[in-house]
């Protein structure tokens, strides 16, 4: 709606994961280079927290999209975990392209170390990618998690399992200490530091083709205030922004327009 008016190619502000228009803040750098050495040097499992929106799971899509360029790698994206252990173990396959799904639990692990062993013959590396992991109410998916682990040789492990949730999903994982212990590396991405916003906001407007400044510097310090460094949150306020300041026919978003904004997700 209004893309001609900002000269814009597409929306820049979509909460949507998509990797071209990830943002590496120091932190989000980090956690990808962690999460990226735990993969490469075969260690097994990895947690990655943080709080709602703070990007998490696009990062965990800037992730897949590079292993899978590399075509070094197969994975399994799971994206609602809240499954039984059996169900999840069959989409484990699915996302791993198995011909077929065994029923049973037996077959299913027998397939699954079978494509495990055959990976590791052409040198390519296996990942399972847990998103929303907190959500997984049930110990026994969890447990089940756990053995997955148990698939390795003498000196690496045959697949990598890598945890994505929300905070609460640290308790649940200190709450089984089996699992916890396995974890070669955790990580809690916390949200944009306040002078990261700026560079945040004119990030998402280039990829989107708005190279020009609209934010103006007391527009920010607004959304900055009020998003607390969670990047979902300034995509909400910019997103409504631009359209407001579309609807007043103005040409930058300053501080009062903003505050204007800002009113309604009070």
């Amino acid at each position: 709606m209004y893309l001609d008016y900002w000269g814009l190619n597409e929306k820049p502000f979509e909460n949507t994961p998509d990797p071209r228009f990830v943002f590496y803040s120091p932190a989000h750098e980090e956690a990808y280079a962690r999460l990226s050495y735990v993969i490469s040097q075969h260690k097994g499992a990895a947690m990655l927290t943080g709080e709602y929106g703070a990007g998490k799971t696009l990062l965990g899509r800037v992730l897949v999209k590079e292993l899978l360029t590399e075509k070094n790698s197969d994975v399994a994206l799971i994206v609602n975990p809240m499954l039984s252990k059996i169900d999840l173990l069959r989409e484990i396959l699915f996302q791993l392209k198995a011909d077929t799904i065994p029923k049973t639990k037996l077959q299913i692990l027998h397939l699954l170390n079978n494509i495990l062993y055959e990976n590791h013959g052409k040198k390519k590396n296996t990942i399972i990618i847990v998103d929303e992991a907190q959500v997984i109410n049930r110990k026994e998916v969890f447990e089940e998690l756990r053995l997955l682990l148990n698939f390795q040789l003498n000196d690496k492990f045959l697949l990598t399992l890598i945890l994505i949730g929300q905070p609460e999903l640290q308790k649940k994982i200190d709450a089984i200490p089996q699992l916890k212990q396995r974890l070669a590396l955790t990580y809690h991405l916390r949200g944009l530091d306040n002078t990261k916003v700026s560079e945040y906001i004119k990030h998402r407007l280039k990829v989107a083709g708005k190279s020009e400044d609209v934010f103006l510097a007391g527009s920010v310090e607004k959304i900055s205030e009020y998003a607390n460094g969670i990047p979902r949150k300034i995509n909400n306020v910019c997103e409504f922004a631009l359209l407001q300041a579309m609807f007043d026919k103005k040409t930058n978003i300053d501080e009062e327009l903003t505050t204007k904004v800002l009113e309604d997700f009070s």
